[in-house]
């Protein structure tokens, strides 16, 4: 029996039952469309974490209070907002004495009810420095950050993100020159700043900025910052800058062992390696959720096979009388089961690419569907109709001619 021959045959089998057929692919089509749309995203929202730590900064090092401790593999931070161990003059001092420091903040941040007139949102409020825009890269859309004068006088002044102008006085509405009121206290904006985006790291358009001298003073009452921000100069100096960061606070904090650092300190490196490893696992979850259908399509790719077989003992009877020999009748209704997931496979691999981009159309998730996901997918559509097709084949090679032919 030539190729030709089988896929003869193989069409004829198929289009016989069409009913049957479509719902046995029914299977292959769910489970393989499943597993493309579950990687699609999982795979994006891991790019798109990884871009929201970018957008953060470039060669962030972040030191934050409280002791870190390892759980699990992973760096966890204890009770870090409550404690108060860092101050500004920590960070000023790092900037004088660490080499490869580019630039360097001081952050004190809180959430507050800020009123406008007529209107009031609950919203972040992150008291810094004029170095903010440079390490956390904030551009400006209007007006001006907060400066070295008003950082010094304790201005009470404030720079709003669009979200938060938007929220208090409109969208788009001219806000600089007018007042807002924080914590009882009233703060005139000087500018608003170039929309960036939200993300699970912080949303800086939802944000309010005030000198860290004021936020010190008028709203927390504490000389302590909630964590202090470091732009090396170079990705290849971050390390090198962490370890003398490092260093430089115990000297200043008084603590010989480095085990008892009343602070925490990650470099954007490890944030987005620790991040891509959580999503990685949640990807293979997600996909192997999905491959269970898979599983249960091959089952019924079997089931079917296996009734075609009974159905069709007659036939293989009188193939094997006239001379087909037992690979032909094996290689025959294998050739069908791989026929069945590859078609299946297909449809499945376009119906999985059109829910990705349904999902990314409608902004419900980026998704991201990469040649690779879509490759295994396939491969393993085939597989199943080999593994899962080789028995009821097998079965049929193996069937008595004389007994075939006798069936009713």
């Amino acid at each position: 029996m030539n190729i030709f021959d089988i896929f003869h045959e193989t069409y004829s089998a198929l289009v016989a039952n069409k009913v049957r057929t479509g719902l046995t692919m029914l299977g292959i089509v769910i489970g393989i469309s499943s597993v493309i749309a579950m990687v699609s995203i999982g795979q994006g929202a891991q790019k798109t974490i990884e871009s929201s730590i970018q957008s953060i900064g470039a060669n962030l090092v972040q030191v934050s209070p409280g002791a870190q401790a390892a759980v699990g593999g992973y760096q966890i931070r204890s009770a870090g907002g409550s404690i108060k161990t860092l101050t500004y003059e920590d960070a000023l001092d790092l900037a004088d004495s660490v080499s490869g420091i580019q630039s360097i903040t001081a952050e004190l941040s809180g959430r507050y009810q800020v009123v406008a007139k007529g209107t009031n949102t609950n919203t972040s409020v992150v008291g810094t420095t004029p170095t903010y825009p440079e390490v956390r890269n904030i551009k400006m859309a209007e007006g001006a950050f907060v400066s070295d004068l008003q950082l010094r006088t304790k201005a009470k002044v404030a720079v709003l993100g669009p979200t938060t102008r938007d929220d208090l006085f409109g969208e788009g509405a001219e806000s600089v020159g007018r007042t807002v009121r924080i914590n009882g206290m009233e703060f005139t904006v000087i500018g608003v700043t170039t929309a960036k985006g939200g993300s699970g790291f912080g949303n800086a358009d939802d944000t309010i900025f005030i000198p860290l001298t004021s936020a010190q003073q008028f709203l927390a009452g504490s000389e302590h910052v909630t964590s202090v921000s470091i732009q090396a100069s170079d990705a290849s100096v971050m390390t090198q800058v962490q370890a003398d960061v490092t260093t430089l606070l115990l000297k200043r904090h008084e603590i010989t062992d480095s085990t008892k650092a009343d602070f925490s300190i990650m470099n954007q490196n490890d944030i987005v390696a620790t991040a891509s490893s959580v999503t990685g696992i949640f990807t293979i979850l997600l996909g192997a959720v999905a491959g269970i259908s898979l599983v249960v399509g091959g089952i019924g790719i079997m089931n079917m096979m296996l009734t075609t077989v009974t159905e069709r003992t007659r036939e293989i009877g009188l193939r094997k009388a006239i001379g087909a020999k037992k690979k032909d009748i094996s290689r025959q209704f294998l050739f069908e089961a791989i026929a069945l997931t590859v078609i299946g496979g297909t449809i499945g691999v376009i119906i999985g690419w059109a829910i990705s981009f349904g999902i990314t159309y409608f902004n419900i998730i980026d998704t991201s569907i990469s040649f690779g996901s879509v490759a295994l997918a396939f491969g393993v559509s085939a597989f199943i109709g080999i593994v899962f097709g080789y028995y009821p084949a097998k079965r049929a090679a193996e069937l008595n001619p004389i007994e075939a032919l006798r069936y009713e």
